[in-house]
């Protein structure tokens, strides 16, 4: 589910005149999946839903992304973390998926 979107590139492009860089925040998520870890960890909401930064540079189109699991370990909390590592992976397929 996409919550929102953020252009980027249309700030920096604004203050240099120039057509690049192209950037896009994707603010996305499964409610669900968040309701999983919010459960466990309430902390979760502050991270969830995701984002997902793509922005063209000079060597290409970079897809970026900060694991879930990064954010949750500090909670020590086996459950949500393990709901995160599904997150992530499922994240991660869809992200070597549209760099395909």
């Amino acid at each position: 589910m996409l919550f929102a979107e953020f252009d980027h590139g249309a700030i920096v492009r604004k203050g240099t005149g120039r057509a690049t860089p192209r950037m896009i925040r994707f603010v996305i998520g499964n409610p669900l999946i968040m309701r999983q870890m919010v459960q466990h960890v309430p902390d979760a909401g502050s991270y969830a839903p995701i984002t997902i930064l793509i922005d063209e540079r000079s060597d290409g189109v970079h897809l970026s992304y900060d694991r879930m699991t990064s954010f949750l370990a500090p909670y020590n909390n086996a459950t949500a973390l393990n709901v995160a590592r599904e997150l992530d992976a499922k994240v991660e397929a869809l992200l070597a998926s549209a760099a395909a």
